[in-house]
C-alpha cells in the first residue's frame, strides 16, 4: 500500500510539474518559384538593358523557421520564459539549426511586465512589418523596408539586434502596449583609439522604443530608434528611424497604413551631413471565403547628399498585389506580384537587387538608370 501511494504522489508532482511549465516546438516551411525581371537605361547612349531569373525560393509568404519556446509558473504572478529560433533555407537545405539568429532570448515576466534578454526584433522594425500587408516578406515588401535594410545605410540592427534588454508592459492595459530596448555593443572603451566609427566605443549600440494602442478594429503605434553603425571613414554614422503606423478592420476590409523618416547622420572631422529617406504607405487586406486579398502601395523619397547622388527629386515607389489560399489553418497555398519604379537615382546599377531596393551605392559613376522591375511569387506555406 505505501509503494501504490508512493508511486501515486510521485505522478501527482509529475502532473503539477507538466502543469506548470511546456515545451513546444514549432516552425514554418515556405516554398515558392518566383520570377524577378529589371530593366535600366544607359543615361549616355540611351540604350536599354534588362536582367531576369527564375528560382525556387524560400519565405514568399512567412519566413520560413524552426524554433523552440517553452514557459514556467514559478507562482505568485511570476512566470520564466524562453524563446529559440532559427532560420532555415528549406528551398535547398543548407542553412538549419546552426544558430537561433532569428530570436534567442530569456525572460521574466509578471504584472508589472517582462523583462528580456537576448536577441530580439527591434522596436522600429515592428511598424514596418505589422502595417505592412505582406509582413515584409516576399516581392510584396514594402519599399520603406527595402529601403532602411539597404547596402547603403549598413545597418545590421535594422530588423534584429543581439545583446539586447527590453522590457515590455504588461497586456493589461486597457489596449495600450509598449517596449523600450537597449543593445549593448560589447566593445571596448578606450577614448585613444575612438577615431573613426569603426572603434568608437558606441558602434553597434541600438536603443529604440515603441508605444502603442489596439482595441479592438484599431492598432496604432509610433516608434522611435538609433542605431551607431560601424564605419570606417566618419568619425560617428548613426541611422535614427522614426514611424507611425495604423490599422482599421472594418470587418470585408482591413486597411493599413504607415509614415517613415530614416536619417544617416554621419560625422566626420571636417563637417556633418546626413542622408534622408521619407516613405509612406498605403495598404488592404480582403477576406474572399477562405482566402485574403492583399494590396499594398508604397513610396520613399531620399535625398543623398552625404553619399553624392545626382539627380533630381528621387524616389522609388512599388505597387504590389496578392491571394492567399488557405487550406487548412496550417496550409496555404499564395500568389504575389509586384512592381517597382525607380526615378532620377544615377547610383543605381540597374541589377535586380539595386531596382527592387532604393538606398543607392557607395560609388559614384554610374551610367546605368534603372526604370522598374517586377517580381513574382507562387508558393506553399506550412506551419506547424
Amino acid at each position: 500500500m505505501k509503494k501504490s501511494l508512493a508511486a501515486l504522489a510521485a505522478l501527482a508532482v509529475t502532473g503539477l510539474a507538466s502543469a506548470q511549465s511546456s515545451v513546444t516546438l514549432f516552425g514554418v516551411v515556405d516554398a515558392a518559384v518566383s520570377y524577378q525581371s529589371a530593366t535600366s537605361r544607359d543615361a549616355v547612349t540611351g540604350a536599354s538593358s534588362r536582367q531576369s531569373q527564375w528560382s525556387l525560393a524560400n519565405s514568399g509568404y512567412n519566413a520560413s523557421r524552426l524554433g523552440f519556446r517553452g514557459t514556467e509558473d514559478l507562482g505568485g504572478g511570476l512566470s520564466a520564459s524562453f524563446w529559440l529560433e532559427s532560420a532555415i533555407s528549406n528551398d535547398d537545405g543548407s542553412t538549419g539549426i546552426g544558430a537561433f539568429n532569428r530570436r534567442s532570448t530569456v525572460s521574466l515576466a509578471n504584472g508589472f511586465g517582462e523583462l528580456r534578454l537576448g536577441r530580439d526584433y527591434t522596436a522600429t522594425y515592428w511598424n514596418d512589418t505589422v502595417f505592412d500587408p505582406f509582413g515584409t516578406t516576399g516581392s510584396g515588401t514594402s519599399v520603406i523596408s527595402s529601403v532602411s535594410g539597404s547596402t547603403n545605410l549598413a545597418n545590421p540592427n535594422y530588423i534584429r539586434a543581439s545583446n539586447m534588454v527590453g522590457y515590455f508592459l504588461p497586456p493589461n492595459l486597457g489596449g495600450f502596449y509598449g517596449q523600450v530596448q537597449y543593445s549593448l555593443n560589447e566593445n571596448t572603451d578606450n577614448s585613444t583609439t575612438a577615431l573613426v566609427a569603426s572603434t568608437n566605443s558606441n558602434a553597434g549600440r541600438y536603443v529604440g522604443g515603441r508605444f502603442g494602442y489596439a482595441n479592438g478594429p484599431l492598432d496604432v503605434a509610433v516608434s522611435l530608434g538609433e542605431n551607431t553603425v560601424i564605419d570606417t571613414t566618419a568619425l560617428t554614422r548613426t541611422v535614427r528611424t522614426a514611424n507611425l503606423g495604423a490599422s482599421y478592420d472594418f470587418g470585408p476590409v482591413k486597411l493599413f497604413g504607415e509614415l517613415s523618416s530614416v536619417r544617416n547622420r554621419f560625422v566626420t572631422a571636417l563637417a556633418t551631413s546626413r542622408d534622408s529617406y521619407n516613405g509612406y504607405l498605403l495598404g488592404a487586406s480582403v477576406p474572399v471565403g477562405p482566402g485574403l486579398i492583399r494590396a499594398s502601395y508604397s513610396a520613399v523619397r531620399y535625398d543623398e547628399g552625404a553619399s553624392g547622388l545626382t539627380g533630381s527629386d528621387p524616389h522609388v515607389q512599388k505597387l504590389a498585389l496578392g491571394y492567399v489560399h488557405n487550406l487548412s489553418k496550417r496550409t496555404a497555398l499564395y500568389a504575389t506580384v509586384a512592381r517597382v519604379d525607380n526615378r532620377n537615382d544615377a547610383l543605381y546599377s540597374g541589377s535586380l537587387s539595386s531596382a527592387i531596393t532604393a538606398g543607392g551605392s557607395s560609388a559614384v559613376g554610374f551610367t546605368s538608370l534603372p526604370r522598374s522591375s517586377t517580381g513574382y511569387d507562387f508558393g506553399i506555406r506550412h506551419s506547424f
